[in-house]
């Protein structure tokens, strides 16, 4: 049983993990005389998805290159501010406002790549620093709902084909081209390789700057669509949408249960696309058991630390003998191989 759970990849675990969720939801939302099959309860979990789903494909760049991203949730809700006071209920300003929103994000994630690269901090304090600069902008210029989404626009959030929303067939869009990004261009290899071990990649003759700071920007421009797709859902900018939403923290989550190292250089989309959606089929099953609030972080508590208790001892499962006692002896008459210094 061990040989067989060793032999399973990270992302074939997750998915088998994310169809016992789905079964065991099925049955307890069936308890409570809803059908959770239903094309209202699957659309209504594939929304859930969307904008965890962008936010946390962004932190999946930046994990890899052995980074984090705090500052996700305020760029969430300025971008929700921006979009909303720059389009004013008018869609002639549609498309103005969308690409000034997605410029100041990757404005921000260009700051968080520098201080992180160039500065060499940690991806964690400097992403919080900036994350609390955004912040504290935030509030000292708007106190309450800004700007309005017009009609055109809201309908991008009501729109669907079938039960699914056209937000999560702009995710799943997103995530393929991060996908490829990451298996089949030059800078995508370079950020496993940066996040596996920064010092081998420098001494190999890469730059270990580039795929920091893209990593950081991509992140950030993700998490501005995220931002723009809530505001098409309230239609009105937000300055609490993305820290009431806990996108940090859960984005992160998610990468983790999606199989990604939190220490870089191991893991993809396709495995947090899975951590998304499972922690979307638990969310809506607690929901229909009308389970408490803080309950819910409980659960969600203990399969993070489950997840990341699997993939350690799978990776010390899997892990090469520093010392090989099993070599055979040399036959009669060969030359023994030289002494090697023990270090």
């Amino acid at each position: 049983m061990r040989g067989r759970s060793a032999g399973l990849s990270s992302t074939a675990i997750v998915y088998l993990v994310l169809l016992a969720t789905t079964v065991v939801g099925a049955v307890l939302t069936a308890t409570v005389g809803r059908n959770f099959f239903s094309s209202g309860n699957i659309s209504a979990i594939l929304t859930a998805t969307s904008i965890l789903g962008l936010i946390a494909i962004g932190q999946t760049l930046v994990i890899l290159v052995g980074s984090l991203d705090l500052s996700v949730p305020y760029v969430v809700s300025l971008a929700s501010i921006i979009g909303g006071t720059t389009m004013a209920g008018e869609s002639g300003n549609i498309v103005p406002a969308v690409l000034l929103t997605l410029a100041v994000a990757a404005a921000i994630g260009l700051a968080n790549g520098l201080v992180v690269s160039q500065l060499h901090v940690h991806g964690f304090i400097a992403t919080l620093g900036v994350g609390l600069v955004v912040s504290g902008y935030i509030g000292t210029n708007y106190q309450g709902s800004s700007g309005s989404a017009p009609k055109a626009f809201r309908a991008v959030d009501e729109a669907k084909i079938g039960p699914v929303p056209v937000s999560v067939l702009i995710m799943l869009a997103l995530a393929a081209l991060a996908f490829l990004m990451l298996s089949r261009t030059r800078i995508g290899h370079h950020m496993y390789a940066v996040g596996g071990s920064p010092e081998v990649a420098r001494l190999s003759g890469l730059r270990t700057s580039p795929p920091v700071v893209v990593a950081h920007v991509l992140c950030s421009v993700l998490a501005g669509v995220a931002g723009l797709l809530l505001l098409s859902r309230l239609s009105v900018g937000s300055p609490t949408i993305g820290s009431q939403g806990g996108y940090d923290l859960l984005s992160i989550a998610a990468v983790v249960l999606g199989g990604t190292l939190l220490a870089g250089g191991r893991g993809g989309i396709v495995g947090t696309l899975g951590g998304v959606a499972i922690f979307a089929v638990m969310d809506n099953t607690m929901g229909a058991l009308e389970v408490n609030p803080f309950l819910k972080d409980v659960v969600r508590g203990v399969i993070i630390i489950a997840a990341v208790a699997v993939y350690a001892r799978r990776n010390l499962q899997v892990r090469p003998a520093r010392f090989d006692r099993s070599v055979p002896p040399a036959p009669a008459g060969s030359t023994p191989p030289p002494a090697q210094e023990v270090r």
